[in-house]
């Protein structure tokens, strides 16, 4: 007698994040960046709290780039609810970022500030990152 073939239990449908990017792993538009080693879920709180950080220790000089944008809803129920009754409400959104993905780009602004400056927006990233140069940098 055969037995029906078992599927193996998928997490609530959230989507899979395994491999590399394979968009957005090159520079395009600065000079420096940081690239994500890991993949992850980043928040818009996330991502703006780097932005702040990054733009502060530049003091308003040269361009910053963001890379990714948080275009994934992220539902959930209110507490105390009962099972059923249809998906909840989107409580925030997040960016899918995969392994090699590149995050934030900086110009115009030397090396130094440009490698605190990045290194400053990666302490508010929940992923391991690496500075990176674009290969035509002097």
């Amino acid at each position: 007698m055969l037995q029906p073939k078992r599927t193996k239990y998928r997490k609530a449908q959230k989507g899979k994040m395994k491999g590399l990017s394979q968009r957005g792993n090159r520079l395009s538009n600065g000079m420096f960046g940081i690239k994500s080693l890991e993949s992850k879920f980043i928040t818009s709180r996330q991502i703006e709290a780097a932005r702040i950080a990054a733009t502060r220790h530049m003091k308003r000089e040269g361009m910053l780039w963001i890379k990714i944008f948080p275009d994934k809803p992220i539902t959930k129920k209110p507490l105390e609810v009962r099972m059923g009754k249809g998906k909840g409400a989107p409580e925030y959104f997040v960016a899918v970022v995969r392994q090699g993905r590149i995050m934030f780009e900086v110009s115009g602004v030397p090396i130094v500030v440009a490698k605190e400056a990045l290194r400053l927006a990666a302490q508010k990233l929940p992923v391991k990152t690496k500075f990176i140069i674009a290969r035509d940098y002097e």
